[in-house]
């Protein structure tokens, strides 16, 4: 079978694998949809390389979702029976500490793979994983809805969950990539008042499309300024930040109200603050979300499924994988909105 790897400098190669046969407690899955990430874009562009597995080379791809077509001997569960429509937890631990018993596999001190960054991923026809890392897919949901919700959207659920945001809040979604935009769709499923800062305005017109209420372009106004103009100077009580930079992080602490909750889910920003002016004296508190449980990605499909949450409508583009290579160099730009792989 075809996969893509990432050698590293900006390019994809679609590469020969053998097909995949299953282990003890493992399954063989038919990819449907094969979501691809902005974290894919470090692999991508060369600043992270992944333990080598076959030949050294990796099979990108971290949003998978499928059919399974094949189990190992011991695989009893549910969601591993031949035919069941499947999404990944896309990480493998121990499986017996704490966190892999309660479902955050990924803060396993003995993690042993993340699909697609250490292990072969969802680029290619089929894939091989534990059975304990399958989520069963809702009938109602499309192959492309489980794709997004194995990590964007997941993402951006979990960070919901993490600060229990409660609908009808106001919320301040700063950076509108696509893990923003599902911050935004979901903030706005919840009856939320949204706010939406980025500095693309073609970004910050699509968040106007998924329901924000207001959006701010913090390269053409001071950010903090404009927040306390909209909220006569109070802030706002709920922030996510998804942006990854460090002004992009450091306007969500400042923009955040007294008693307010900040969430970081974007990686790769380091930030300087007053920890008496921006944390003590506004009795904030500040959380870090590192995508989500198996029993939270779990409860967004359902709640994708009961309340119909386009969440497809994120997919600006949808490719073959035999166009992998041209999906990665404009997913690069980072200007347009989600991608994802499908297969026929």
């Amino acid at each position: 079978m075809l996969g893509a790897f990432f050698p590293g400098n900006k390019t994809v190669e679609l590469i020969d694998f053998d097909d995949p046969t299953p282990g003890e407690d493992e399954v063989i899955l038919e990819m449907k949809a094969s979501g691809i990430c902005g974290s894919d874009l470090k692999s991508y562009r060369g600043t992270y390389v992944g333990k080598a597995t076959v030949n050294g080379k990796i099979i990108a791809g971290h949003e998978p979702c499928g059919i399974v077509v094949a189990a190992g001997k011991g695989v009893g569960l549910k969601a591993a029976r031949i035919g069941a429509r499947t999404m990944v937890h896309h990480y493998k631990g121990c499986g017996c500490c704490h966190d892999c018993m309660s479902g955050w596999t990924q803060i396993c001190p003995d993690r042993q793979a993340s699909y697609g960054l250490t292990a072969h991923g969802g680029h290619a026809k089929y894939l091989k994983v534990p059975a304990s890392t399958l989520i069963e897919l809702p009938e109602t949901l499309s192959f492309e809805a489980g794709a997004a919700i194995s990590c964007g959207s997941g993402t951006a659920w979990g960070a919901l969950k993490r600060m229990d945001y409660s609908s009808r809040h106001p919320i301040l979604v700063v950076g509108q990539g696509p893990v923003g935009q599902a911050v935004t769709q979901f903030a706005v499923s919840l009856g939320g008042y949204v706010i939406a800062m980025d500095i693309n305005d073609d970004r910050l017109q699509r968040a106007k499309e998924l329901g924000a209420a207001s959006v701010v372009n913090s390269s053409k106004i001071d950010a903090r300024q404009a927040i306390d103009d909209m909220t006569q100077g109070k802030g706002v009580p709920f922030v996510v930040d998804t942006s990854g930079s460090a002004s992009g992080s450091l306007d969500a602490v400042c923009c955040a109200s007294v008693w307010g909750k900040v969430v970081f889910i974007g990686m790769g920003s380091s930030v300087t603050m007053n920890v008496s002016e921006h944390l003590i004296r506004k009795q904030l508190t500040v959380y870090g979300s590192w995508t989500f449980s198996k029993s939270w990605q779990l409860d967004c499909a359902e709640y994708v499924a009961r309340h119909a949450v386009q969440v497809e409508d994120l997919f600006t583009h949808r490719w073959q994988l035999e166009q992998v290579d041209e999906a990665y160099r404009l997913f690069d730009k980072q200007e347009t909105g989600k991608a994802v792989i499908v297969f026929d």
